[in-house]
């Protein structure tokens, strides 16, 4: 069994509240005192538990708040950016607690058990919620929040990463109206998030921008997992079919891609598609898909590091930081 605390006061002849401010380097001790402990924290090869400095300065470790389960399933993204925020986690000798919840009032309430408990120093949500409630009432406890995705309202100690949502998906829409598309509709996610409604107001806009018609019946809510996704793809080729389709993330992309395949639709000569992908998706796609890449290990990379210089600094890092995306042409758009 290792030495505790106690060990160390006896060894050092000073008492246990003068050790606990040796190690938590508190500065009203003496000299002496301190080298006596010092010393005994030698001899006796001390390694004091997380669980011991947390009972006085609170764990190291961050929260990663992700949206409720049944959002994120079979969405490569989430695990991709979790996998990279907690490699710089552990070089920075953080424990990384993974948060999830049903809605927006138990994300509070468990975010404001852990700060007030100190579990944690800092926060990272993978995705902004457009309802920014939770910020206004999580702001007053001064802990760090690393938002993935715009934040509209002006909070102390909210930072967002992100990239051009809405731009991105007006680009991706151009490229197809250059190419004498027309009839073009768009499969998205609800409009729970900043990301959805970014990413669909950027079709809309670019079609609205090039004087086309926006036809209600060719905008297709294709829901969060593979079954809602694969019925909007079935929506999509119903009737008259459009000659292309903007897909807003992965699972968008991926149910266009299958029904395609189940209904002997050829990509692109009768549907055109562009979307939304990451590197370990779109090279398994045949044809090979036009998208914009989501730079999701940059994002991942630069939120830990916002919150980090936070946390270990004391910085007062920029509000938003806007990652740019890539555009990879590729060979899913036919020109009409």
């Amino acid at each position: 069994m290792g030495h505790t605390i106690y060990d160390i006061a006896r060894a050092a002849n000073v008492s246990k509240s003068t050790v606990s401010r040796v190690l938590n380097n508190q500065t009203n001790i003496s000299p002496e005192s301190r080298e006596r402990v010092l010393k005994a924290i030698e001899q006796l090869n001390y390694q004091p538990s997380k669980l011991a400095r947390a009972l006085s300065s609170g764990f190291d470790a961050l929260m990663v708040l992700s949206r409720p389960a049944k959002t994120t399933e079979n969405n490569p993204f989430f695990s991709e950016i979790i996998h990279t925020i907690s490699i710089m986690s552990e070089e920075e000798d953080f424990d990384l607690i993974l948060q999830t919840s049903k809605d927006s009032r138990d994300d509070l309430q468990k975010c404001v058990t852990k700060i007030k408990e100190k579990m944690i120093k800092g926060i990272i949500m993978l995705s902004s919620p457009a309802d920014e409630s939770f910020f206004q009432q999580i702001d007053q406890f001064n802990i760090p929040i690393v938002v993935i995705g715009k934040v509209d309202g002006n909070f102390r100690n909210v930072f967002s990463v992100d990239t051009n949502n809405y731009q991105d998906s007006f680009d991706l829409t151009q490229y197809l109206i250059d190419r004498g598309h027309r009839d073009i509709a768009c499969l998205h996610s609800p409009l729970d998030y900043h990301v959805s409604i970014d990413r669909l107001e950027g079709f809309i806009g670019c079609m609205r921008a090039n004087g086309l018609e926006v036809n209600n019946e060719r905008i297709i809510d294709s829901g969060y997992t593979v079954d809602a996704a694969h019925l909007a793809a079935k929506m999509l080729i119903a009737g008259t079919m459009p000659t292309a389709v903007v897909a807003t993330d992965d699972l968008k992309v991926m149910s266009i891609y299958k029904i395609a395949a189940e209904k002997g639709i050829s990509i692109p000569e009768d549907l055109s598609v562009v979307g939304y992908s990451n590197p370990n998706i779109y090279p398994f796609l045949s044809p090979s898909l036009t998208c914009k890449e989501i730079p999701v290990k940059k994002l991942g990379d630069i939120a830990a590091k916002v919150l980090f210089s936070r946390i270990k600094e004391g910085s007062n890092p920029e509000r938003q930081t806007i990652i740019p995306t890539k555009s990879i042409i590729q060979k899913s758009v036919a020109t009409i």
